[in-house]
Order: structure tokens, then C-alpha cells, then sequence
């Protein structure tokens, strides 16, 4: 299969690839993500861990309890500091969230749904088309991002 997503750090080295398609589109207001990115949300692909691939060099991860009390382990480039991704603690492996901006063309997103809408910021401007879950919806909090 060709690859159909990849994507790196800003200083090249590290480099992804993902050779399916996303399962979900979101965009998470979780105050770990507010953190993790220094803005008001993280944009996020939610990928079949089994499809994801690091391609080039060797990131370094950074493991916390997110709000939902599971494990994340945020990958990111030692180098320039780059977010890329997070794995899920082992109950969730099989899904990878792909930060956006670290696709080598990220124009094509177009988020399902707001996650943890509770801990967003109140200058924080969202989509008002875009359903809103103060936490996970019903089917989604199995597979974190």
C-alpha cells in the first residue's frame, strides 16, 4: 500500500509515515494538551497504531496521566523540540495520535468533532459547527488520544 500520510520535525530528523486512513479527526481542549502545545488546543489524526511507522531517527517521549487517567506517552524531537505524536498506555495501543502540524501537508484536516471542551479557554474561538464533548463522546474515550 502507498504511503498516504507522513510527516517529521522541523529540523528533519525525525521523519513518520502512515499507509492508512485516519480514524477520527479531532481537535482536544484537554488542559495536558493545552500544555503539551503552549496554545489553546492540539490538533489531532487519530491513526491505526499498525499503519504508523517512524521512518527516520528515534524520538524521545515524554509520559504523563492525561485527563482521562490514562497513560500518554507524547513523542516529540529531542533536537528542536518538535511534537509529533503520542502512543496510548497498553489497554489503547492500537491507536496513535498524529499531531497535524507535524504532517508534511496538514491542509486537508477537517476536525469531526471538540474534545474536553470543559477545560477550554474562554478566548479560544471554535468551529460552532463542530460538535462538542465536555470529555470523551460515547465510543471515542476507549481510544485516547
Amino acid at each position: 500500500m502507498a504511503t498516504l500520510l507522513t510527516g517529521g520535525c522541523a529540523c528533519g530528523a525525525i521523519r513518520y509515515a502512515c499507509t492508512a486512513e485516519p480514524l477520527l479527526a479531532l481537535n482536544c481542549h484537554c488542559r495536558d494538551c493545552q500544555r503539551a502545545s503552549g496554545s489553546a488546543f492540539v490538533a489531532i489524526l487519530r491513526m491505526p497504531a499498525g499503519a504508523f511507522t517512524v521512518t527516520k531517527g528515534a524520538p524521545s517521549f515524554y509520559t504523563v496521566a492525561g485527563d482521562s487517567g490514562n497513560k500518554v506517552s507524547r513523542g516529540f524531537c529531542a533536537e528542536c523540540g518538535s511534537p509529533l505524536f503520542s502512543r496510548l498506555s497498553a489497554s489503547l495501543s492500537d491507536v496513535v495520535g498524529v499531531r497535524v502540524g507535524s504532517l508534511d501537508d496538514p491542509s486537508s484536516y477537517r476536525p469531526a468533532m471538540d474534545i474536553f471542551v470543559t477545560s477550554a479557554q474562554p478566548w479560544d474561538c471554535m468551529n460552532s459547527e463542530l460538535p462538542k464533548f465536555p470529555g470523551y463522546p460515547p465510543g471515542v474515550g476507549s481510544k485516547q488520544t
